[in-house]
């Protein structure tokens, strides 16, 4: 099957949605499908206000049409609600023609933490993007639940993967601070909640991998915490696995495929009981969820690295990859 898949996120950013198209556009591709990738590197881009390093692609309906009349797509998923998104659900939109969505991003949350912006209002405009779709995917269930109470329809479930081969139970001698370990890994914005983790009272040494427009702000704020930036899939694994416990502040996020990294590396996760940990953390067993995350971090520390390992094995991206195959609409 011919596959267009048009985002507004991709390389090079480092995010959910990132990995979860690369890994799974590859093994798409390896199972004999042919996969378009629409993207902002192919277009005139502008920066994201408020957050440089995305890039707002300047796409018109015209180019973006040539190209997909190019590749003749024999199923079209737009993953994204942003430019690019929109110019993709019109040229559908135009031609009559069946499409997928995904949900991945609580856009009205995180536009709310920046800007004045009604979350209400904003949900109406995601609503009346995902009302054309035959089918939105969603990576959780209690998203799924938490959206139909929203007026969101035609919702199925398309979960994620891990991949256990690179994130694996490793040494604990690539990081020398003093113990225990608190890592957090993932952007640094304003909408990941990180001064939840940092303001926290622990003991040891907390870690923060990632890069965003709230990194040099935090490093003036917080002298104490070791920054480490923006790492290689292979660097993050080998400091996720030498990491005693990892922290996820955020109360937004709609799945948190990092999550899967740091239980696939034995590391249990510290969390709030909000949808995205509340589906992935097995609570009491791979992970404490709390509304105090200080009480969650100290529980996540006696928690036991096998059963966090044997969690995240569940979670395949070959199943993914089923998933995401069963949930097109062929044109």
């Amino acid at each position: 099957m011919r596959i267009a898949i048009i985002s507004d996120s991709w390389l090079p950013l480092t995010n959910g949605v990132v990995t979860t198209l690369t890994t799974v556009i590859r093994m798409l591709e390896a199972r004999g499908h042919a996969v378009l990738v629409i993207h902002p590197r192919l277009f005139p881009t502008i920066p994201c206000p408020s957050y440089p390093e995305i890039k707002l692609a300047l796409s018109t309906p015209r180019a973006l049409a040539d190209r997909l009349d190019e590749f003749a797509p024999e199923a079209i998923h737009l993953m994204i609600e942003g430019p690019l998104g929109l110019v993709g659900r019109y040229y559908c939109d135009r031609r009559r023609l069946p499409f997928t969505t995904s949900y991945t991003t609580k856009f009205p949350e995180y536009i709310r933490a920046r800007y004045p912006v009604p979350v209400g209002a904003t949900y109406l405009a995601l609503r009346w993007f995902h009302r054309g779709a035959a089918r939105t995917t969603v990576a959780a269930a209690s998203l799924k639940r938490e959206l139909e109470a929203r007026g969101f329809r035609n919702l199925v479930y398309w979960s994620r993967g891990v991949d256990v081969d690179l994130f694996k139970p490793g040494g604990k001698n690539a990081m020398d601070y003093p113990r225990p370990i608190y890592l957090y890994a993932g952007r640094v914005a304003v909408e990941k909640n990180l001064e939840a983790f940092l303001d926290l009272k622990l003991p040891g040494s907390k870690v923060v991998i990632g890069d965003g427009p709230a990194l040099p702000a935090m490093k003036r704020r917080y002298p104490e915490v070791h920054f480490l930036g923006w790492q290689r899939q292979q660097d993050l694994a080998r400091y996720m696995a030498a990491a005693d416990v990892f922290v996820f502040p955020s109360l937004m996020d709609t799945f948190g495929v990092v999550m899967l990294e740091a239980m696939a590396c034995g590391v249990p996760v510290a969390a709030y009981p909000v949808p995205g940990p509340r589906d992935v953390v097995v609570h009491g067993e791979t992970g404490w969820l709390d509304s105090d995350l200080q009480k969650a971090a100290a529980k996540a520390l006696a928690l036991e690295a096998k059963r966090c390992r044997a969690h995240a094995m569940n979670y395949t991206w070959e199943k993914s990859v089923d998933q995401f195959e069963s949930i097109l609409i062929k044109i």
